[in-house]
C-alpha cells in the first residue's frame, strides 16, 4: 500500500493514541492497531513486523519515563526489576517454543483460549480479589503471556498486568514492568519473523545463501514497510511521557476499576471477534 503524507500523519496519530493507552494502562497497543491497519488495507505480513519493532521502541521509552514519574523502580536489585527480568527471561523461551506449537493447533482454539483466559482475568481484577505476592506466580504469569503472544501474536499485556496484579504486585509497578518486559519480546517476535519469511523465501538450501543477500532479503521493503514502520516508530515513542505521567495521575481505587473493565472487554472482544465478527 503506498504512503502518502497525508496517510503518514494519521497512521501516527493512531499510534500515539494507541501507545498512550498501552503505556498508561499497559495494554492495548498491538490489540487495536493490528486489526486497524488490516482494514485500512496493509498487508498482516508488512504490518506485523512494523507493529512489532515500533513497540518496542514505545516500550523502552514508555518504561524510561515510568521510572522517572516514580511509578516504578528499575533500580538494581529492585523487585519491579528483578520481575521485568523474569518475565522476559521466560517470556522469551515460552515465545519460542509457542511459536513452533502453533504451527499444528487450530487458530480458534488458540483464540477461545486467549478470550476466556483474558475475561476471567479482568472479571477478578474488577472484584479487586487481593493477592500476597509470589515469584513462583510471577513465572507462571511471564511463560503464560508470552505463550500466548507467540501462539496467537496477541494476549501479552492484559494477561502480564492483570497478572502481576493478581500476583500480588502493585498496580503501577504492574504496567511499567509489562512496558519493559514487552519490549525485547519484540524485538525477538520482529526478528524472528524476518529470518524466518527470509528463509521461506529462498528456494535453496540456506546454509549457502550468501550473507549480503539474505540481509537485503531480511531488510527489503518486501518484508517490511519502513515508511509504516517509521510512522508507528515516531508516535508511540512521542507519547511515552504521557502515558507515564497518565499511570502516575491515576489513584490506585481508579486504576483497578480502569485495568479490569479495560481487560473483561478485551476479553470479550477477543471472543467475538473469534465466532460472531
Amino acid at each position: 500500500m503506498e504512503m502518502t503524507v497525508g496517510l503518514f500523519l494519521l497512521i501516527l496519530i493512531m499510534a500515539f493514541v494507541c501507545e498512550w493507552l498501552d503505556s498508561s494502562l499497559g495494554m492495548g497497543y498491538g490489540t487495536i492497531l493490528s486489526p486497524v491497519l488490516i482494514i485500512m488495507g496493509f498487508n498482516p505480513l508488512v504490518s506485523i513486523p512494523a507493529i512489532l519493532i515500533s513497540q518496542a521502541f514505545g516500550g523502552l521509552t514508555a518504561s524510561i519515563f515510568h521510572s522517572q514519574f516514580g511509578n516504578v523502580s528499575f533500580k538494581r536489585n529492585s523487585k519491579d526489576l528483578k520481575i521485568a527480568f523474569v518475565v522476559t527471561l521466560f517470556g522469551i523461551m515460552a515465545t519460542i517454543l509457542a511459536a513452533i506449537i502453533s504451527l499444528n493447533i487450530p487458530k480458534v482454539v488458540l483464540k477461545t483460549y486467549i478470550g476466556v483466559l483474558v475475561l476471567v482475568m479482568g472479571i477478578i481484577t474488577l472484584r479487586n480479589i487481593q493477592f500476597k505476592f509470589s515469584w513462583k506466580k510471577i513465572i507462571s504469569i511471564g511463560v503464560l503471556s508470552a505463550f500466548n503472544k507467540g501462539l496467537s501474536g496477541g494476549g501479552f499485556g492484559p494477561v502480564v498486568t492483570s497478572g502481576q496484579i493478581l500476583a500480588g504486585q502493585k498496580h503501577k509497578g504492574a504496567i511499567g514492568v509489562t512496558t519493559l518486559a514487552e519490549a525485547p519480546i519484540c524485538i525477538v517476535g520482529f526478528f524472528t519473523y524476518l529470518i524466518g519469511r527470509s528463509i521461506g523465501e529462498f528456494d535453496g538450501a540456506v546454509m549457502s545463501m550468501p550473507v549480503s543477500e539474505f540481509f537485503s532479503t531480511m531488510f527489503s521493503p518486501h518484508m517490511v514497510q519502513w515508511e509504516l514502520a517509521l510512522a508507528l516508530i515516531l508516535g508511540s515513542v512521542l507519547v511515552a511521557p504521557f502515558g507515564a505521567l497518565t499511570t502516575r495521575n491515576l489513584n490506585k481505587e481508579k486504576m483497578h476499576i480502569i485495568l479490569g473493565v479495560l481487560v473483561t472487554v478485551l476479553g470479550a472482544w477477543t471472543l467475538l471477534k473469534t465466532y460472531v465478527f
